[in-house]
């Protein structure tokens, strides 16, 4: 096996993690982009980016159709997010231009301890869903938090799912299994206006995708079946460890990494 051929191979693998991870509670870029400065550390950070969001929306399309099929997506919330989340990403892309991501890890960091306390110590958060929430304030809300969140995706990016998977439970009461499909949607939405940005401003590693793109794919598929298997409870457990594992990432990015 070549030495190509052994990159390949290594972000094939990296890329099912992050399908699978992806698929049940978001945060498979905590696989696949290390994985990806691992393999081309000569590449320019722009040009791994939009190699990385290629790759990662098969397989998040394929997971909220396979979603779709067998939980009852909220459209009312998730179209308004998906659309407001289209234009955040976009803006938030543009933004990088003019302040460096670095200055929120801190800010983030302390954002993802207080959802991971919350999460933890509310035992019956996100287990069931809840329609006490009035449908134009759903809209509403579904705007605000896709316009929000998708700004930031296009902006910096890590936890991104997590945030919108917290953010649809606690405020308009879904369950986390209704609350990971509506999120699937809306990173569909996201990664949709960061390949737009990429693929017109950098070089795309076309052959990495591809391979990245079937193997994500391929993940995706088993996370989202284990994910409707198990229901809400398991996709609880899946989000407390990614959470933790994002936030022990920023711990060391802004402590040791500086």
């Amino acid at each position: 096996m070549g030495e190509l051929e052994t990159l390949l191979f290594f972000l094939g693998l990296a890329a099912f993690l992050a399908g699978f991870i992806d698929a049940v509670v978001g945060g498979g870029g905590l696989v696949q982009i290390p994985a990806l400065f691992t393999a081309f550390p000569a590449s320019l950070p722009a040009t791994l980016f939009g190699t990385n969001k290629l790759a990662s929306i098969v397989g998040t399309s394929s997971a909220a159709i396979q979603y779709a099929r067998r939980v009852a997506i909220p459209w009312r919330v998730a179209l308004p997010a998906a659309a407001s989340a289209l234009a955040g990403a976009w803006f938030g892309a543009r933004a990088v231009a003019y302040l460096s991501p670095a200055v929120l890890k801190p800010v983030i960091l302390l954002l993802l301890i207080l959802v991971a306390i919350y999460t933890f110590i509310r035992k019956d958060f996100g287990t069931a869903a809840d329609a006490t929430v009035e449908p134009q304030h759903a809209t509403a809300l579904a705007v605000l938090i896709g316009a929000s969140v998708g700004f930031y995706d296009g902006f910096f990016g890590p936890g991104t799912g997590s945030f919108l998977i917290f953010l649809f439970v606690r405020f308009l009461a879904m369950d986390f299994l209704r609350a990971s499909v509506t999120a699937k949607i809306v990173n569909v939405a996201t990664n949709l206006a960061a390949i737009a940005f990429f693929t017109s401003h950098v070089a795309i590693l076309w052959q990495a995708a591809g391979v990245m793109a079937c193997a994500n794919l391929a993940g995706a598929l088993v996370g989202s079946r284990l994910a409707l298997r198990h229901g809400a409870a398991f996709v609880r457990k899946m989000f407390l460890g990614i959470v933790a594992t994002l936030i022990g990432k920023m711990l060391f990015d802004i402590v040791v990494a500086g």
